[in-house]
C-alpha cells in the first residue's frame, strides 16, 4: 500500500490544475509538429518563399512558449504540494517528539531523529514534484498523440501501442528494486547520522579514554556503508536510463523504418503524413520514457515514507490534556494514586506511587539508582502520561488541566540543565514571560546567587555562551537555571539531584537557593545527601521502581530497614 496516496487525496484541486496544464501541453506538442512540417512541406515540396511561412513560424514560437510556461507551471505546482505535505510530516514528526519528549529522548539516537525529520522528508519531495505531475501528463499526452497517429495512419498507431508497454513493464520491475535499495540507503544513512552526532557531542570523553581511534573506525564502516547503499541505488538508475533508452530508441527505429518503407517504396503515405508521425513518435516515448525516471525516483520517495510512518506509529504513551485552568496563587496539593509507568513492553517500570504533597512542603525522593527517582519527577512535571494510576491536583485529574496552566505553574530544574546558545541574559528569560524586564532578569540572577560571576564578565548580561552552555561550568549552569525558576516564580519546583559533582561553596550556595524558592512554592527534590534528606517534610522512598516508604525522616528510620541500611552506609561511610 502506497502510504502517500492519503496525502495526494488532500490536494485534488492541484491535481485538476496538473490534468489541465497536461492537456494544454499535449496540444501544444501536437500544434508544435503540425506546425514544423507544415513549414517544411510548404518550402520544400510545395517551393512556397520564406515570407510565405513567416506566419507559422510565428505561430511555432507561440506554441513553444505555451509548452515552456506550461512545463513551468506544472513544475511548480509539484513543488508546492511537495513543500506542503513536508511540511505536514515535518509538523507530526514534531508533535510527536515534543508531545513525549522523555521517550523520544529514549528511542534511538538523537542523529537518527534529525536524519528521519530532515533527510527522509526531503526524500518523499520528488513523488510530489516530479512523479505525480508526470503521471497525469503520461496518462494524458501519449494518449492524444496516439489518437493523432491513428487518425493519421493505422499501422504507426498499433505500432505505438504494440512497443509502449515495454517501457513501463520494465520500470515497474526496477522501480520495486529501487525502493528496496532506497530503504536500505535511509537506513545507513540514518545509522551514519547517529553515530555520527553522538561521537562529535561524546568527543571530549572518547580522547580522554583513549577511544577515539576505535570510534573513528566505527564512523569510516558506517559512511562506507552509506557509500555502498547509495551506489547501489545509482547503479539501478543508471541501467534503468540506459535500457529506457534502448528501449525508446528502437520503438522510434520501428516507426521509422516502416514509414520510412511505405513512403519510399510503397508510396502508400505522404510526405506530410509521414513526416509528422515521426516528429510525434519521440514526444510519445519521451513522456512514457520519463515517467520511467519519475517512477524510479518516486520508489525511493514511497521508501523515505515508510520510514517516516515507522516512526510515527511507533507506540507511545502520549499525554493528553485537558482545558481547565489552576485557580488560586498558592501551591495546589498534590496526590499520587497508585500512580506508575512504564518504558515500553519490556522496560522499567514505576508503580503504585501514592502519597499526597501539600502547599509549600519540602519533599524529598530519594533512593538507589535506577529506583525510579527521575521517572517519577517526569510524571509530576507531565513529561509522561501515567500507565497506571494518576496524578490530581486539587482533586482534578492532572490530565484535566492544559498544558500551558500546569507548565506555568512547574520548574523542572534537572541534573545538567540546558544552556542555549545565546546570551545569559536570553538563556535566563527562557524561565519567564515575554513582558520580562531586564530588571526581572537581574533580580532573579541575583537571587540565585550567579549575579557577581556575571558581573565579572566583560559583557556582562549580554555575554554569549556556547551550545550546550559551553563557557559556563556546572555550577553555573544550575545557578544559570535557579535564575530561570526565580523569574519565573513557579508554585511546583522539580529538583533532579540538583547539587551532585558541585564544589561545597556551589552548593551552599544552590541550597540557599532552593530555600528561598521553598517560600513560595512547594519543593520537590531528587536527593541522595543526608542532610537534604533530613529537612524534608516528606520523603519517597524508592526501591526498584516501588515505594517502599512515605514519611518523615525519623519515621522512616523507624519502619523502613532498607531506607535505615542506606542512611547507615551514608553516616559510615564518607559523605558526600
Amino acid at each position: 500500500m502506497n502510504v502517500l496516496n492519503p496525502y495526494l487525496k488532500q490536494y485534488k484541486g492541484t491535481q485538476i490544475f496538473l490534468i489541465f496544464t497536461a492537456i494544454l501541453t499535449g496540444l501544444s506538442i501536437i500544434a508544435q509538429a503540425y506546425l514544423i512540417v507544415l513549414a517544411v512541406d510548404r518550402v520544400f515540396l510545395q517551393g512556397q518563399p520564406f515570407e510565405a511561412i513567416v506566419p507559422l513560424l510565428g505561430w511555432l514560437a507561440a506554441a513553444l512558449l505555451l509548452r515552456a510556461a506550461l512545463t513551468y507551471a506544472s513544475g511548480r505546482a509539484g513543488v508546492r504540494m511537495a513543500a506542503k505535505v513536508k511540511q505536514e510530516f515535518r509538523r507530526r514528526l514534531l508533535d510527536k517528539f515534543s508531545k513525549n519528549p522523555v521517550q523520544a529522548s529514549l528511542q534511538g539516537q538523537s542523529g537518527q531523529k534529525v536524519s528521519v525529520m530532515l533527510d527522509a522528508v526531503d526524500e518523499i519531495d520528488s513523488y510530489f514534484s516530479r512523479y505525480i505531475p508526470q503521471v497525469i501528463q503520461t496518462s494524458i499526452i501519449p494518449l492524444m498523440i496516439l489518437i493523432v497517429a491513428f487518425s493519421q495512419h493505422l499501422y504507426t498507431g498499433l505500432l505505438m501501442i504494440i512497443t509502449a508497454p515495454f517501457i513501463p513493464l520494465f520500470f515497474i520491475i526496477i522501480g520495486i528494486k529501487t525502493q528496496k535499495k532506497s530503504e536500505e540507503q535511509m537506513d545507513k544513512m540514518a545509522a551514519f547520522s547517529g553515530r555520527f552526532l553522538d561521537t562529535l557531542q561524546g568527543l571530549t570523553t572518547l580522547k580522554l579514554f583513549g577511544r577515539s581511534a576505535i570510534q573513528k573506525d566505527a564512523i569510516r564502516e558506517s559512511s562506507y556503508g552509506f557509500r555502498d547503499a547509495t551506489m547501489d541505488v545509482l547503479k539501478v538508475a543508471f541501467i534503468s536510463s540506459l535500457i529506457l533508452e534502448y528501449i525508446s530508441m528502437l520503438s522510434i527505429g520501428l516507426i521509422a523504418l516502416e514509414l520510412g518503407l511505405r513512403l519510399v517504396v510503397f508510396e502508400s503515405v505522404t510526405f506530410f503524413t509521414a513526416f509528422f508521425l515521426l516528429v510525434l513518435a519521440p514526444e510519445f516515448y519521451l513522456a512514457i520514457k520519463e515517467l520511467g525516471s519519475a517512477f524510479h525516483t518516486g520508489r525511493g520517495s514511497m521508501g523515505a515514507a515508510k520510514k517516516i510512518t515507522d516512526e510515527l506509529e511507533k507506540q507511545d504513551q502520549p499525554v493528553v490534556w485537558g482545558d481547565k485552568q489552576l485557580e488560586g496563587l498558592n501551591p495546589p496539593v498534590i496526590n499520587l494514586n497508585e500512580a506508575g509507568f512504564k518504558y515500553g513492553e519490556s522496560g522499567f517500570e514505576l508503580t503504585g506511587i501514592s502519597a499526597e504533597i501539600k502547599p509549600y512542603m519540602k519533599v524529598a525522593v530519594t533512593g538507589r539508582s535506577g529506583s525510579g527517582k527521575s521517572t517519577l519527577l517526569h510524571l509530576l512535571a507531565g513529561l509522561v502520561a501515567p500507565t497506571k494510576g494518576g496524578i490530581e491536583i486539587n482533586s482534578h485529574p492532572l490530565s484535566s488541566f492544559s498544558e500551558k496552566a500546569w507548565f506555568d505553574e512547574v520548574s523542572y530544574i534537572s541534573q545538567k540543565p540546558y544552556v542555549f546558545s545565546g546570551t545569559i541574559a536570553e538563556n535566563i528569560a527562557i524561565g519567564g514571560n515575554k513582558n520580562a524586564t531586564r530588571n526581572d532578569i537581574m533580580n532573579a540572577a541575583q537571587k540565585a546567587g550567579i549575579s557577581e560571576m556575571v558581573s565579572s564578565l566583560p559583557k556582562g548580561f549580554d555575554t554569549s555562551v556556547g551550545e550546550g552552555g559551553r563557557g559556563l561550568s556546572g555550577g553555573e549552569k544550575q545557578r544559570l537555571a535557579i535564575a530561570r525558576a526565580f523569574l519565573k516564580n513557579p508554585s511546583v519546583i522539580l529538583f533532579d539531584e540538583p547539587t551532585t559533582g558541585l564544589d561545597l561553596k556551589t552548593e551552599q550556595i544552590l541550597q540557599a537557593s532552593i530555600k528561598e524558592l521553598s517560600k513560595q512554592s512547594t519543593v520537590i527534590t531528587v536527593a541522595h545527601r543526608l542532610h537534604t534528606i533530613q529537612d524534608a517534610d516528606l520523603i519517597l522512598f524508592l526501591e526498584n521502581g516501588e515505594l517502599k516508604g512515605a514519611g518523615t525522616h525519623s519515621e522512616l528510620m523507624e519502619k523502613a530497614p532498607d531506607y535505615r541500611n542506606m542512611v547507615s552506609v551514608q553516616q559510615g561511610g564518607d559523605r558526600e
